[in-house]
């Protein structure tokens, strides 16, 4: 569904004042009376089960991308927009559809990329939804979906924020906008690096706006300013050639179980910090946050306590953590008295901004060969790393985005940072050096993005959308740094 504007030319008419605050008041209206129009498109989105995953049907990720271009192709403001794939490595394959567009700057104008994701993650099981995954429903003020959060809200927030744009000062703007959606980001952004140097050209800017975050609560706007870093991989432990009666050897060999629980449990110490040589943590300032909040944001059981030391938010935002994330070993309907030989976990380890992801790995390589208990046979393969990334906050357009976040939330932004990670603003960066990265978002604690029952709040999203146009407006008044 496309939004029904008032012609282009009468806007720009109508929009004799064009004081800031005036600006931002017919934005507002603008945004009010497409906000209807914008839901729906979400919802249409929504619908589409766009899971980047291979083990998950690619039709619907270049459904989903198709759909993301028509819907940018209907604003009217891009002199290119098409949908690209770029290679993964050497061996030929693409990646997934990601839709880019442009348009020119003029007069000096800076030029802006706006980013977002039109991929999703797994539903997961549907008994663990309230409503189906990929049908949007409707709850109080939250509409809940797969993928209404992270990031097709993202994906709307730009389309949104141009539409009301262009109706409040016209389609024949000065500045400069492209456009990147990617369709692969929940499967690790694998062709990302070669996606941005075959189309250096058309997504190159000033300013780089990241829709894919988080704010600090429902009431107030938060731009990211810090993001770990990430190091996955399987880690495999073996201790037997071949599995044996636990009856009749137990108590004499290790099992591979035995050593790969006692192995891991030398990743923290008492207190649950991580215990690894080698990696680091920032010093960051954190805004008061207390276990009250972090149980009520994450469901923390009673009786259980948090782990980790320093301020909650610090453990989050600068200190590393190591979490294991899944675990192939045999199933309590199917074990058996038997010695196992052989056990592989998938070890996910965020690291804290400063750090380097390639130094970090190879000090969790050394820890856990080090202390493989035993003498159990330790391999880790089927590693990723990202890196850390920390926003320099004295440019112009943070400046910018802090007074349009202040203008449509009608409360001052706060600086957070995030505990999960968005390696590829680090490839931004190294392409980009000289492009302002401002990451924003259209999430708050409780959207439970990557989980069941992921959710939208629409009066975060209203305000998201709003912060956006005022921002672009903002760019589009203002002379070419």
């Amino acid at each position: 569904m496309s939004q029904t504007r008032p012609d282009a030319s009468s806007g720009a008419r109508a929009a004799d004042d064009t004081e800031p605050a005036a600006v931002v008041e017919r934005l507002r209206a603008a945004v009010e009376a497409g906000f209807p129009s914008t839901v729906a498109d979400l919802t249409d989105l929504v619908r589409i089960p766009s899971v980047s995953w291979a083990a998950f049907d690619p039709e619907h990720v270049a459904r989903s991308a198709e759909a993301v271009a028509e819907l940018v192709r209907g604003l009217g403001v891009f002199e290119v927009v098409d949908i690209r794939r770029a290679p993964i490595g050497e061996g030929g394959e693409l990646g997934q559809p990601a839709v880019v567009a442009r348009r020119a700057a003029r007069n000096g104008r800076p030029t802006v990329l706006l980013y977002a994701h039109h991929d999703v993650q797994p539903p997961g099981r549907d008994e663990d939804w309230d409503s189906t995954p990929f049908e949007p429903t409707l709850r109080g003020d939250r509409l809940y979906g797969r993928g209404a959060a992270d990031d097709k809200a993202g994906v709307m927030a730009h389309v949104a924020a141009i539409r009301a744009l262009v109706d409040v000062l016209g389609s024949d703007l000065d500045l400069g906008i492209a456009l990147f959606i990617e369709g692969e980001e929940e499967f690790g952004s694998r062709s990302f690096s070669a996606f941005l140097r075959e189309n250096r050209e058309l997504l190159e800017a000033d300013a780089i706006v990241v829709a894919d975050s988080n704010n600090w609560d429902v009431e107030t706007p938060a731009l990211t300013v810090a993001l770990r870093g990430n190091v996955t991989f399987r880690l495999t432990v073996s201790t037997l050639a071949h599995a044996s009666h636990s009856g009749m050897f137990g108590g004499a060999v290790p099992d591979a179980m035995l050593a790969a629980i006692r192995l891991l449990a030398t990743l923290h110490d008492e207190d649950g910090a991580v215990a690894v040589a080698g990696l680091a943590s920032a010093d960051l300032d954190t805004p008061p946050y207390d276990e009250a909040q972090l149980r009520a944001e994450t469901g923390l059981l009673d009786g259980v306590a948090p782990i980790g030391r320093g301020t909650i938010l610090s453990r989050i935002w600068a200190q590393p953590s190591i979490t294991v994330t899944g675990i192939d070993a045999p199933t309590v309907a199917n074990a058996s008295n038997t010695l196992i030989p052989r056990v592989a976990v998938r070890v996910s380890a965020r690291i804290a901004p400063g750090q380097d992801a390639d130094a970090a790995l190879e000090a969790l390589r050394a820890h856990l060969l080090d202390h493989a208990p035993f003498g159990a046979h330790v391999e880790l393969d089927d590693v990723d790393t990202g890196q850390p990334f920390l926003v320099d906050t004295s440019g112009w357009a943070v400046a910018e985005a802090k007074a349009a976040m202040a203008e449509a939330w009608d409360v001052e932004p706060v600086d957070i940072g995030v505990g999960g990670s968005i390696p590829f603003i680090a490839e931004l960066v190294e392409e980009f050096p000289q492009a302002q990265i401002l990451v924003t978002g259209v999430e708050d604690p409780d959207s439970r993005a990557h989980s069941p029952n992921e959710s939208l709040h629409l009066g975060v999203f209203r305000r998201a959308v709003l912060a956006e146009a005022a921002l672009l407006a903002r760019l589009q008044a203002r002379a070419g740094e």
